[in-house]
């Protein structure tokens, strides 16, 4: 199973009155290790919505907090897939504070394949390394 980690920094506007990351930014962050993993496996999303026609819809995400970050911390997504099929395929993420190797968030978000009229499809072979499916 790939790996890919992504970094960056809690930006203030991602806190909330008590100077905690507001829950639903971890899905964001979420969705930004979502894209460097594929832009890592040589897949970037833009290519494969206008040049495929392929669209990666939302049909699952949950998140666990584990302890809370804060401004001006530095963040690490780790991205991994879970699963994957030619019908969908399932991430795994594993949100981090780098600086004392302490785990912040774990979750996960599932994917089907449509396209551009919505409606589902099987992925076309040439995206399947991206996606581990052999």
């Amino acid at each position: 199973m790939t790996a890919h980690e992504t970094r960056f920094r809690v930006r203030y506007a991602e806190t909330d009155q008590m100077g905690v990351v507001y829950y639903s930014n971890y899905f964001i962050w979420m969705e930004l290790g979502r894209a460097e993993y594929c832009r890592a496996m040589g897949l970037r999303y833009k290519d494969m919505e206008v040049e495929g026609g392929i669209l990666l819809a939302v049909v699952d995400a949950h998140c666990r907090y584990l302890y809370p970050a804060r401004y001006d911390e530095e963040i690490s997504v780790t991205t991994t897939i879970g699963r994957a099929n030619r019908r969908m395929v399932e991430f795994q993420y594993e949100i981090r504070d780098p600086a004392v190797d302490r785990a912040l968030a774990s979750g996960g978000t599932k994917h089907i394949f449509l396209n551009r009229d919505m409606k589902p499809v099987k992925l076309p072979e040439k995206y399947f390394a991206a996606f581990g499916i052999e």
